[in-house]
Protein backbone atom coordinates (compact mmCIF):
# COMPACT_ATOMS: atom_id res chain seq x y z
CA UNK A 1 0.00 0.00 0.00
CA UNK A 2 2.90 2.35 0.93
CA UNK A 3 4.85 1.61 -1.92
CA UNK A 4 1.90 2.49 -4.40
CA UNK A 5 1.38 5.72 -2.25
CA UNK A 6 5.10 6.50 -3.10
CA UNK A 7 4.69 5.87 -6.69
CA UNK A 8 1.49 7.42 -7.06
CA UNK A 9 2.62 10.78 -5.37
CA UNK A 10 5.92 10.74 -8.11
CA UNK A 11 4.05 10.01 -10.55
CA UNK A 12 2.06 13.53 -9.42
CA UNK A 13 5.24 15.14 -8.84
CA UNK A 14 6.04 14.57 -12.72
CA UNK A 15 2.70 15.19 -14.40
CA UNK A 16 2.95 18.76 -12.41
CA UNK A 17 6.37 19.09 -13.32
CA UNK A 18 5.08 19.08 -17.07
CA UNK A 19 2.45 20.84 -16.41
CA UNK A 20 4.52 23.76 -15.30
CA UNK A 21 7.06 23.95 -18.07
CA UNK A 22 4.50 23.05 -20.55
CA UNK A 23 2.70 26.44 -19.58
CA UNK A 24 4.80 28.77 -17.93
CA UNK A 25 7.74 28.20 -20.80
CA UNK A 26 5.44 28.91 -23.41
CA UNK A 27 4.36 32.13 -21.75
CA UNK A 28 8.17 33.08 -21.98
CA UNK A 29 7.95 33.58 -25.20
CA UNK A 30 5.73 36.24 -24.99
CA UNK A 31 7.72 37.91 -22.05
CA UNK A 32 10.70 38.02 -23.90
CA UNK A 33 9.05 40.02 -26.79
CA UNK A 34 7.85 42.26 -24.64
CA UNK A 35 10.96 42.92 -22.66
CA UNK A 36 13.38 43.37 -25.93
CA UNK A 37 10.83 45.40 -27.49
CA UNK A 38 12.07 48.34 -24.99
CA UNK A 39 15.38 46.56 -23.63
CA UNK A 40 18.80 45.76 -25.03
CA UNK A 41 18.67 41.54 -25.56
CA UNK A 42 21.89 40.46 -23.61
CA UNK A 43 21.43 42.77 -20.71
CA UNK A 44 18.26 41.65 -20.19
CA UNK A 45 18.54 37.87 -20.40
CA UNK A 46 21.32 38.53 -17.86
CA UNK A 47 19.47 40.56 -15.51
CA UNK A 48 16.39 37.84 -15.41
CA UNK A 49 18.88 35.47 -14.25
CA UNK A 50 20.53 37.62 -11.73
CA UNK A 51 17.72 38.17 -9.78
CA UNK A 52 16.73 34.81 -10.16
CA UNK A 53 19.56 32.88 -8.85
CA UNK A 54 20.17 34.34 -5.51
CA UNK A 55 16.03 33.72 -4.92
CA UNK A 56 17.01 29.67 -5.91
CA UNK A 57 20.23 29.62 -3.60
CA UNK A 58 18.82 30.99 -1.06
CA UNK A 59 15.55 28.22 -1.21
CA UNK A 60 18.46 25.67 -1.82
CA UNK A 61 20.36 26.55 0.90
CA UNK A 62 16.77 26.63 3.00
CA UNK A 63 16.10 22.74 2.26
CA UNK A 64 19.95 21.72 3.49
CA UNK A 65 21.39 21.22 0.01
CA UNK A 66 24.77 21.37 -0.33
CA UNK A 67 27.09 23.07 -3.26
CA UNK A 68 28.97 20.66 -5.01
CA UNK A 69 32.33 19.74 -4.12
CA UNK A 70 34.31 18.51 -6.69
CA UNK A 71 35.40 19.58 -9.77
CA UNK A 72 33.71 17.63 -12.14
CA UNK A 73 30.79 18.65 -10.99
CA UNK A 74 31.41 22.12 -11.26
CA UNK A 75 32.59 21.50 -15.13
CA UNK A 76 29.32 19.89 -15.92
CA UNK A 77 27.23 22.65 -14.29
CA UNK A 78 29.48 25.42 -16.49
CA UNK A 79 29.14 23.83 -19.64
CA UNK A 80 25.43 22.86 -19.22
CA UNK A 81 24.95 26.62 -18.28
CA UNK A 82 26.54 27.89 -21.37
CA UNK A 83 24.93 25.72 -23.60
CA UNK A 84 21.32 25.33 -22.77
CA UNK A 85 20.94 29.20 -20.76
CA UNK A 86 23.62 31.62 -22.41
CA UNK A 87 23.66 29.71 -25.62
CA UNK A 88 20.43 28.38 -26.46
CA UNK A 89 18.28 30.85 -24.20
CA UNK A 90 20.62 33.98 -25.26
CA UNK A 91 20.11 33.07 -28.91
CA UNK A 92 15.96 33.11 -28.66
CA UNK A 93 16.13 36.66 -26.66
CA UNK A 94 18.22 38.39 -29.36
CA UNK A 95 16.11 36.90 -32.39
CA UNK A 96 13.02 38.20 -30.88
CA UNK A 97 13.96 41.80 -31.39
CA UNK A 98 12.64 41.17 -35.07
CA UNK A 99 11.09 37.57 -34.83
CA UNK A 100 7.59 37.26 -33.59
CA UNK A 101 6.99 35.11 -30.23
CA UNK A 102 4.80 32.32 -31.78
CA UNK A 103 7.45 32.17 -34.90
CA UNK A 104 10.44 31.65 -32.11
CA UNK A 105 8.53 29.66 -30.75
CA UNK A 106 8.19 27.18 -33.63
CA UNK A 107 11.33 27.15 -35.04
CA UNK A 108 12.71 26.02 -31.15
CA UNK A 109 10.49 23.56 -31.15
CA UNK A 110 12.85 21.34 -33.28
CA UNK A 111 14.64 21.01 -29.96
CA UNK A 112 12.10 17.68 -29.64
CA UNK A 113 13.82 15.87 -32.50
CA UNK A 114 17.07 16.85 -31.57
CA UNK A 115 16.42 15.62 -27.89
CA UNK A 116 15.09 12.32 -29.25
CA UNK A 117 17.89 12.02 -31.71
CA UNK A 118 20.67 12.63 -29.21
CA UNK A 119 19.36 10.48 -26.47
CA UNK A 120 20.24 7.34 -29.21
CA UNK A 121 23.69 8.24 -29.16
CA UNK A 122 26.26 6.50 -27.06
CA UNK A 123 26.94 3.07 -25.35
CA UNK A 124 23.96 4.42 -22.66
CA UNK A 125 22.12 5.80 -25.51
CA UNK A 126 17.87 4.82 -25.32
CA UNK A 127 16.75 3.54 -28.17
CA UNK A 128 12.82 5.01 -29.94
CA UNK A 129 10.13 2.84 -30.85
CA UNK A 130 8.15 3.10 -33.55
CA UNK A 131 4.67 4.56 -31.67
CA UNK A 132 7.54 7.13 -29.87
CA UNK A 133 9.32 7.80 -33.15
CA UNK A 134 5.69 8.13 -35.01
CA UNK A 135 5.03 10.93 -32.52
CA UNK A 136 8.12 12.80 -33.05
CA UNK A 137 7.56 12.86 -36.77
CA UNK A 138 3.81 13.51 -36.01
CA UNK A 139 4.96 16.44 -33.67
CA UNK A 140 7.42 17.95 -36.23
CA UNK A 141 4.75 17.69 -39.01
CA UNK A 142 2.20 19.98 -36.58
CA UNK A 143 5.16 22.49 -35.89
CA UNK A 144 5.61 22.32 -39.71
CA UNK A 145 2.07 23.46 -40.38
CA UNK A 146 2.29 25.93 -37.56
CA UNK A 147 5.34 27.28 -39.16
CA UNK A 148 3.63 27.55 -41.88
CA UNK A 149 3.03 31.04 -43.37
CA UNK A 150 4.63 32.46 -40.38
CA UNK A 151 7.69 33.01 -41.22
CA UNK A 152 6.37 35.55 -43.48
CA UNK A 153 4.46 37.28 -41.38
CA UNK A 154 6.90 40.02 -40.49
CA UNK A 155 10.14 40.42 -41.90
CA UNK A 156 13.78 39.70 -39.70
CA UNK A 157 17.23 39.14 -40.77
CA UNK A 158 18.56 36.24 -41.64
CA UNK A 159 21.26 36.17 -38.72
CA UNK A 160 18.10 36.08 -36.13
CA UNK A 161 16.48 32.77 -38.07
CA UNK A 162 19.77 31.21 -37.79
CA UNK A 163 20.38 32.43 -34.10
CA UNK A 164 16.54 30.32 -33.88
CA UNK A 165 17.94 27.13 -35.65
CA UNK A 166 21.22 26.86 -33.74
CA UNK A 167 19.38 27.61 -30.40
CA UNK A 168 17.59 24.04 -30.13
CA UNK A 169 21.00 22.19 -30.86
CA UNK A 170 22.10 23.65 -28.22
CA UNK A 171 19.48 23.27 -25.62
CA UNK A 172 18.74 19.66 -26.59
CA UNK A 173 22.29 19.07 -26.68
CA UNK A 174 23.26 20.57 -23.10
CA UNK A 175 19.94 18.47 -21.91
CA UNK A 176 21.35 15.22 -22.96
CA UNK A 177 25.14 15.81 -21.78
CA UNK A 178 23.73 16.48 -18.40
CA UNK A 179 21.49 13.27 -18.34
CA UNK A 180 24.35 11.70 -19.24
CA UNK A 181 26.70 13.44 -16.36
CA UNK A 182 24.67 13.25 -13.10
CA UNK A 183 26.05 15.20 -10.00
CA UNK A 184 26.09 14.84 -6.61
CA UNK A 185 24.24 18.35 -5.99
CA UNK A 186 21.00 18.01 -5.98
CA UNK A 187 19.39 19.14 -8.95
CA UNK A 188 17.40 22.37 -8.02
CA UNK A 189 21.06 23.52 -6.56
CA UNK A 190 22.26 22.52 -9.97
CA UNK A 191 19.75 24.85 -11.69
CA UNK A 192 20.95 27.82 -9.39
CA UNK A 193 24.29 27.66 -9.92
CA UNK A 194 23.48 27.33 -13.56
CA UNK A 195 21.47 29.97 -13.89
CA UNK A 196 23.81 32.09 -11.80
CA UNK A 197 26.12 31.68 -14.09
CA UNK A 198 24.41 32.78 -17.17
CA UNK A 199 23.68 35.82 -15.65
CA UNK A 200 27.37 36.57 -14.29
CA UNK A 201 28.03 36.15 -18.12
CA UNK A 202 25.30 37.91 -19.95
CA UNK A 203 25.42 40.86 -17.51
CA UNK A 204 29.14 41.41 -18.22
CA UNK A 205 28.97 40.90 -22.07
CA UNK A 206 25.47 43.17 -22.18
CA UNK A 207 27.52 45.62 -20.22
CA UNK A 208 31.03 45.22 -22.53
CA UNK A 209 28.75 45.99 -25.27
CA UNK A 210 28.06 49.21 -24.01
CA UNK A 211 23.82 47.99 -23.44
CA UNK A 212 23.28 49.96 -20.01
CA UNK A 213 23.62 52.86 -21.85
CA UNK A 214 20.35 51.58 -23.86
CA UNK A 215 18.49 50.49 -20.67
CA UNK A 216 15.84 52.03 -19.49
CA UNK A 217 12.95 50.59 -16.26
CA UNK A 218 9.86 50.81 -18.07
CA UNK A 219 6.69 49.08 -16.83
CA UNK A 220 6.76 46.57 -19.65
CA UNK A 221 10.61 45.80 -19.08
CA UNK A 222 10.24 45.78 -15.20
CA UNK A 223 7.13 43.32 -15.60
CA UNK A 224 8.67 41.24 -18.54
CA UNK A 225 12.19 40.54 -15.99
CA UNK A 226 10.22 39.73 -12.56
CA UNK A 227 8.10 37.01 -14.61
CA UNK A 228 10.96 35.46 -16.66
CA UNK A 229 13.18 35.34 -13.59
CA UNK A 230 10.07 34.18 -10.98
CA UNK A 231 8.43 31.79 -12.84
CA UNK A 232 10.50 31.44 -16.05
CA UNK A 233 13.98 30.97 -14.04
CA UNK A 234 13.17 29.95 -10.87
CA UNK A 235 10.07 27.85 -11.37
CA UNK A 236 10.03 26.61 -14.37
CA UNK A 237 13.75 25.65 -15.29
CA UNK A 238 14.07 24.30 -11.64
CA UNK A 239 11.12 21.66 -12.75
CA UNK A 240 12.66 21.08 -16.16
CA UNK A 241 15.97 19.95 -14.80
CA UNK A 242 14.66 17.85 -12.27
CA UNK A 243 12.45 16.16 -15.22
CA UNK A 244 15.84 15.63 -16.97
CA UNK A 245 17.26 13.26 -14.80
CA UNK A 246 13.77 12.04 -14.34
CA UNK A 247 12.34 10.93 -17.66
CA UNK A 248 13.22 9.73 -20.82
CA UNK A 249 14.71 12.21 -23.39
CA UNK A 250 11.70 11.23 -25.34
CA UNK A 251 9.39 12.44 -22.94
CA UNK A 252 11.16 15.33 -21.87
CA UNK A 253 11.25 16.37 -25.60
CA UNK A 254 7.53 16.68 -25.74
CA UNK A 255 7.35 20.17 -23.74
CA UNK A 256 8.51 21.89 -27.24
CA UNK A 257 5.10 20.61 -28.64
CA UNK A 258 3.21 22.19 -26.50
CA UNK A 259 5.33 25.44 -25.63
CA UNK A 260 4.67 26.45 -29.34
CA UNK A 261 0.79 25.90 -29.06
CA UNK A 262 1.08 28.35 -26.14
CA UNK A 263 2.98 31.20 -27.08
CA UNK A 264 1.02 31.39 -30.54
CA UNK A 265 -2.20 31.51 -28.42
CA UNK A 266 -0.90 34.18 -26.17
CA UNK A 267 0.99 36.05 -28.82
CA UNK A 268 -2.57 36.15 -30.54
CA UNK A 269 -4.33 37.65 -27.84
CA UNK A 270 -2.01 39.93 -26.36
CA UNK A 271 -0.35 41.23 -29.03
CA UNK A 272 -1.96 40.93 -32.28
CA UNK A 273 0.01 38.02 -33.65
CA UNK A 274 -1.48 36.28 -36.57
CA UNK A 275 -3.36 33.04 -36.15
CA UNK A 276 -4.60 31.40 -39.02
CA UNK A 277 -6.74 28.35 -39.38
CA UNK A 278 -3.66 26.19 -40.40
CA UNK A 279 -2.00 27.22 -37.05
CA UNK A 280 -4.81 25.95 -35.34
CA UNK A 281 -4.37 22.57 -37.25
CA UNK A 282 -1.11 22.64 -36.27
CA UNK A 283 -1.72 23.32 -32.41
CA UNK A 284 -4.16 20.59 -32.35
CA UNK A 285 -1.52 17.58 -34.60
CA UNK A 286 1.18 18.87 -31.67
CA UNK A 287 -0.97 18.35 -28.53
CA UNK A 288 -2.26 14.93 -30.15
CA UNK A 289 1.77 14.05 -30.57
CA UNK A 290 2.23 15.19 -27.00
CA UNK A 291 -0.22 12.54 -25.77
CA UNK A 292 0.97 9.81 -28.37
CA UNK A 293 4.97 10.28 -27.57
CA UNK A 294 3.99 10.42 -23.41
CA UNK A 295 2.06 7.16 -23.34
CA UNK A 296 4.86 5.19 -26.23
CA UNK A 297 7.73 6.33 -24.33
CA UNK A 298 8.28 3.42 -21.10
CA UNK A 299 7.86 4.75 -17.95
CA UNK A 300 9.89 6.90 -15.93
CA UNK A 301 12.53 5.04 -13.21
CA UNK A 302 10.89 5.21 -9.84
CA UNK A 303 12.98 7.59 -7.65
Amino acid sequence: MNERKTIATYDGRILLAFAIVYIVWGSTYLAIRIGVHEAPPILFAGLRFLIAAPLMLAYAAWRGMRWPTSRRDWWVISVTSLMMLVGANGMVTWAEQWVQSNQAALIVATSALWMAGFGTLGASGEPLGRATLAGLVVGFLGVAVLVGDGLRLEAAPWPAYLMLILSPILWAGGSIFARRYPLTCAPLMTAALQILIAGVVQTGLGLALGEAEAWHWTPNVIGAVLYLAVFGSCVAFGAYYWLVHQVTPAQLGTYAYVNPAVAVVLGWLLLGERLSTMQLGGTLIILLSVVAVTLASRRPRKA
